[in-house]
């Protein structure tokens, strides 16, 4: 199979989980997630393959379509990978995450339609879908610098410290418990326990019990998120001059967190205007996407270079 095809392929199916996450974001916003009531095939909508003509049962339809042809597109990649790409063995293991996390995060789904939503089950649901999009991501990547022939000799190699590697890594996996956190408030309907921005109900350290409790949890881990990813992004810049791709990896990571906290108080302000709530919580759920993504990225790369590869 040509590079080329492959490559392509590998984008479309990123970007296609993309849409996945964005449209699981407008389900839950819309309060869609029984829109097609308890039928859990994907084609099927209240038992038929053309839903009603409800605004809900059009949203859950569009999500689980999309789903099911991004779920064919993943399984289709890691064949073609699996077949063609034995030499790089980097490229199967993020293959393999895709599909994996892909398709259990649409059992997930599927138990959820049936047995009913479970706010911390529907939290997991939405970072297994962000596991998938970073498997689908770092394969782009990774079949992006193979198909450019982006590989150095190990000696040439420059070096990361251990330090700074896990740091990387402690960053990153933090990143994805304030992402559960994120989509608990979201799947709890707690995002009104916390009026007002950058203020809690008007006070520095509110009342806590109940969805303040939740919202305001999610507001200092986000703080303290934006902190770290400062304080990494600035080693990354200052310490790895001799490594270009770490320095850029830092930049951006440091700029999507702070656009997402920026979109977070979007979301909070906008509360009482329906559509701007609407588009606030779907850009929080791209900028936190991205970021998840370039964390991810930086995590691969500095495990790399520490070991003296290149791929």
């Amino acid at each position: 199979m040509k590079t080329n095809k492959l490559n392509w392929l590998s984008y479309i199916t990123c970007f296609g989980m993309v849409l996945v996450l964005l449209n699981g974001a407008l389900v839950t916003k819309t309060g869609s997630g029984q829109g097609c009531g308890s039928d859990w095939t994907i084609w099927l909508c209240n038992g038929k393959f053309v839903p009603a003509k409800t605004i809900e049962s059009l949203i859950e339809y569009s999500h689980r379509a999309v789903s099911g042809i991004v779920g064919i597109l993943v399984l289709v990649l890691f064949i073609l990978v699996w077949k063609y790409v034995k030499e790089r063995k980097d490229t199967l293991w993020y293959a393999s995450i895709a599909l994996f996390f892909t398709y259990v995060q649409a059992v997930m789904g599927a138990l959820a339609v049936v047995k009913g939503q479970v706010p911390a089950v529907m939290a997991l649901h939405y970072g297994f879908s962000l596991l998938a999009f970073a498997g689908t991501l770092m394969l782009s990547i990774a079949l992006y610098r193979r198909s450019k022939g982006l590989t150095v000799p190990p000696r040439t190699l420059p070096a990361v410290s251990k330090r700074f590697r896990n740091s990387v890594w402690l960053v990153a996996i933090y990143s994805y418990i304030v992402v559960y956190v994120g989509a608990f408030v979201r799947h709890t309907e707690s995002w009104g326990g916390c009026q007002g921005w950058p203020l809690c109900n008007g006070e520095v350290i509110p009342t806590l019990h109940g969805s303040t409790l939740i919202a305001f949890l999610h507001r200092v881990a986000a703080l303290l998120l934006l902190i770290v990813v400062a304080v990494m992004a600035h080693f990354a810049y200052h310490r790895h001059k001799h490594v270009r791709e770490i320095r850029i990896a830092g930049v951006w990571a440091l700029v999507l967190c702070a656009s997402q906290v920026l979109s977070g108080a979007w979301l909070v302000l906008s509360m009482h205007n329906e559509n701007a709530h609407l588009y606030a919580s779907l850009l929080h759920t791209v900028l936190v996407s991205g970021l998840f993504g370039v964390l991810c990225y930086l995590s691969a790369r500095v495990l790399l270079l520490g070991k003296g590869e290149s791929r």
